[in-house]
């Protein structure tokens, strides 16, 4: 007899998991803040410094939710809740965007920001929206005291008062959410007037909001007779009319000082210069992309790096000019000279003139009494008023010398793989099939000429005399500087020694 048919014994169900929930919960988390920033309750910029710094304790809250998960699990005997493929996504973007942040927050942005040559409308644009504010202050001017202004970040202009008082107009620009934190950074930064011993000094205080973007211009009124420093790292500056000295260091500017009697110096990073009618020296350095100084009674000097143009004019004493690839002096120029990456044109310069350069196509006229040139790869054209001794050393580019029909000199030219053309018919020229020579003297000889030239050829013209100073009186230029008072006649500078006669060529 067959028996009974059993049923299979089922395997218990096991208990069902739980879902975590630590994914949702940091997405909540998230999703409050972003709602309390589009709402303006929480300043982005806030929220920002807070993530970068704190992102980690969404990963300990992730991990203490997981923990609690599991512990519950095991006491209800179930499986622990897994993470889950858009757990892991999400802890990735967390971890990475969290590192990213944390970068970001340690970058110096006030310096990118001068580096990359971002606007400050732009910048404040980025974290809200732009406040104006506008400040007045004023008191008299101790006498005998000099004037410092410092202002990071705006426009300074300083002109002349008509008493002794001095009168400063701010107008402020501030980067915020909404206008309570406006007027809170317009409350941090108000600028102070101080006086400690001689000196009165500005402060814009442009800074005493952290990183909040603000921007105050100055518009400052003063007595002429008060020496001004002004220390600016972004922002234009201007000033005229002074009766005392004017130094000025500034950044990211376009920088204008007109009208002063008295010695001016401005070192600059980035922008453009422009110096005019001054009565004492002027110094300029630093790295700028124009410079531009036009009657100077005084000496002019200029250091540094200068990306598109130099312009000079009418300077009534020396001029000293250095850069990493020009060095040039001379003792006065009447006329002008425009200097850019390519080329050098002056006219109307007086000597002891000296000029070394490479890469630069050179024409100077109307130049009078010492001259030495020495420059690679460009021509050079030298045109002569008034004759002293010359030495040009070219290489890989013509030379063409223009001497007063009249003049007096004896010379020596050399180049190699050129040819060498004379309009004076007292020079003896030869060639052969490498090298050609000139050599003579011309009238009294008083002056003596030397040209060197590897790989180009070299002519030798006469210029008539168009009026200037007499021959033989080299650096004698006489006539005024028009619009600077006094110096009616320069005096002759220190001649150069009597140039050497290169007599091998060097080698490439």
């Amino acid at each position: 007899m067959a028996s009974p048919t059993q049923s299979p014994v089922q395997p218990p169900v096991p208990p069902r998991r739980h879902r975590s929930f630590a994914g949702p919960l940091v997405l909540i988390i998230l999703g409050v803040v972003f709602l309390l920033g589009n709402l303006h309750m929480l300043s982005w910029a806030r929220m920002w410094h807070l993530f970068a710094n704190y992102w980690g304790a969404l990963l300990i809250l992730w991990g203490v939710i997981k923990l609690i998960e599991h512990m519950q699990a095991q006491r209800e005997g179930t499986r622990t809740p897994g993470i889950g493929a858009g757990g892991i996504f999400l802890i990735i973007m967390l971890v990475v965007f969290g590192l990213i942040a944390n970068q970001m927050e340690r970058v110096n942005w006030s310096g990118l920001r001068d580096q990359m040559n971002f606007d400050d409308n732009d910048f404040s644009d980025m974290f809200g929206q732009t406040y104006n504010f506008n400040d007045h202050l004023e008191q008299d001017f101790p006498a005998g005291a000099s004037f410092k202004v410092i202002d990071n970040h705006g426009a300074v202009s300083v002109h002349a008062s008509e008493d002794n008082k001095i009168a400063v107009v701010v107008r402020k620009r501030v980067g915020a959410e909404r206008q309570s934190d406006a007027d809170k950074y317009n409350s941090e930064t108000k600028p102070t007037l101080t006086t400690i011993g001689g000196l009165v000094t500005l402060d814009a205080k442009v800074e005493g909001a952290g990183d909040h973007p603000v921007e105050a211009d100055l518009d400052i009124s003063l007595p002429r007779k008060v020496a001004v420093s002004i220390i600016s790292r972004r922002g234009d500056v201007n000033l005229a009319d002074r009766e005392a000295n004017v130094d000025v260091s500034a950044q990211h500017s376009d920088t204008s000082v007109e009208d002063v009697k008295g010695n001016v110096k401005v070192s600059q990073e980035k922008g453009s210069v422009k110096v005019e009618q001054i009565t004492g020296d002027v110094h300029v350095e630093g790295r700028m992309n124009e410079v531009a100084v036009n009657d100077v009674s005084g000496a002019a000097q200029l250091d540094g790096e200068f990306q598109e143009s130099v312009k000079l004019g009418r300077i009534a004493k020396t001029v000293t000019f250095k850069s990493s690839r020009t060095d040039m002096e001379f003792s006065r120029i009447d006329g002008s000279l425009d200097l850019d990456s390519d080329e050098l044109h002056a006219d109307a310069i007086t000597g002891p003139l000296h000029l070394t350069t490479r890469s630069k196509n050179i024409r100077l006229d109307g130049v009078s009494g010492d001259a030495r040139l020495q420059d690679d790869n460009g021509t050079i054209e030298l045109i002569m008023r008034a004759l002293g001794n010359v030495q040009i050393d070219n290489r890989n580019g013509d030379i063409q010398l223009s001497l007063p029909e009249k003049a007096g000199f004896r010379l020596d030219a050399r180049t190699r793989d050129g040819e060498i053309q004379s309009d004076f018919p007292e020079l003896k020229v030869s060639s052969d099939e490498h090298e050609a020579r000139a050599s003579g003297s011309v009238g009294n000889g008083a002056a003596h000429v030397v040209l060197n030239n590897e790989h180009e050829g070299i002519q030798i013209r006469k210029a008539p005399v168009s009026g200037g100073p007499k021959e033989g009186v080299p650096g004698g230029v006489t006539g005024g500087i028009k619009g600077v008072p006094g110096d009616k006649q320069s005096k002759p500078g220190k001649s150069l020694p009597e140039p050497k006669q290169k007599v091998e060529p060097s080698e490439n």
